[in-house]
Formats: structure tokens, sequence, C-alpha cells
């Protein structure tokens, strides 16, 4: 009896303190935060096709405000990215790696930067990492610590984040997940 006692005092006694840790990081982590992002969503080129045979005759690409896909499917396993009022972005990207291809599961030898987007309609500004980039690990991890430029806007009402290729026009591959204040 008296253990079970000592235990609920300390239960009691500690979870102010690890409530308050939490809070504290989770303050560390979005303090000054303009917009977050949590999870991805992997390129896929064309999004939508049209034609009465098998084949579609005329295909539409998957353009996203203004930003052209790849060639070819691209998958990402997980996103988190932070993009603080400043300008400050920090992104990890877990597995963005070909989907479809001969190169299919691999990471292409690509690099990659990030680019934001805060106007729901154009003229759209780009708010970009230096597009030198971050090369991706053989298993598509990769990591972008760095500030956009030009700086984002005070507000981004309609945010989307793009990772995007260091190559040729620097296609997008994939897509962060906006999150929202009241998703925690």
């Amino acid at each position: 009896m008296k253990r079970a006692f000592a235990l609920a005092t300390l239960v009691v006694l500690l979870l102010p303190v690890a409530l308050a840790a939490k809070d504290s990081k989770n303050s560390r982590d979005s303090g000054n935060s303009l917009v977050r992002f949590e999870g991805g969503i992997g390129v896929i080129p064309v999004s939508s096709g049209v034609g009465t045979d098998p084949t579609a005759t005329t295909v539409n690409r998957n353009i996203v405000r203004g930003v052209q896909p790849p060639g070819q499917i691209w998958v990402i396993a997980d996103l988190s990215a932070n993009v603080k009022t400043d300008g400050q972005i920090r992104v990890d990207g877990r597995g963005l790696l070909l989907g479809g291809g001969n190169g299919i599961g691999t990471n292409a030898n690509q690099s990659v930067f990030a680019t934001l987007i805060c106007e729901a309609a154009a003229p759209f500004v780009e708010h970009s990492t230096p597009t030198s980039g971050v090369a991706l690990a053989p298993n598509g991890d990769f990591h972008i610590d760095d500030v956009l430029s030009p700086a984002p806007p005070a507000t981004c009402a309609s945010p989307v984040l793009l990772i995007r290729s260091t190559g040729g026009t620097h296609p997008w591959f994939a897509a962060g997940i906006p999150k929202r204040d009241n998703d925690d």
C-alpha cells in the first residue's frame, strides 16, 4: 500500500515537469514558425489523360503553382519541415526515390532544394533555398537547413512546399503536407 501511494505521489509530482518539458520543446521547435509541414506526397507527373483509345491522346501535366513535374514518378516515405518568419527552413525527408522506370527504387544521383510558395493564384513568388541543393542519400534521405530567398511574407495563407531537383528546369519531386495549428 505504501509503495502504491509513493508511486502515485511521484507520478503526480513529475507529471507537471514532464508536460512543461514537452511544451518547452514544442515552443522551441515551432517558435516564430510561419508554417510547418508534416508528411509528404511524391509526384505523379501526369494528372489526367483524355482519349477514346486505350492510350491517352492528350495528357495534363501535374504542374503545381507554375512548377513543372519531372518525367517520372517519385515517392517519399516521410517529410517534416518548419519555416520560420525570418526565412530559416529545416526540412527532413526520408525515402525520396524513383517510383517507376528502369531506375525504380534509386535516388538517380539527384540533389534537391526546397521552394515555398504562399500565393493561391498567380503571380507566384518562389522562396527557395540555394539551387545547388543537398544530395539525396542512397536511401533517398535528405536534410535541408538553410534560408529561403527572397524572404517569405509575414503571412502565408496558402502554403505549398515543393522539394525540387537541382538539375534541368528544377522540376518538383515531392510536396509537403501543411500542418494546421489544430493538428497538434
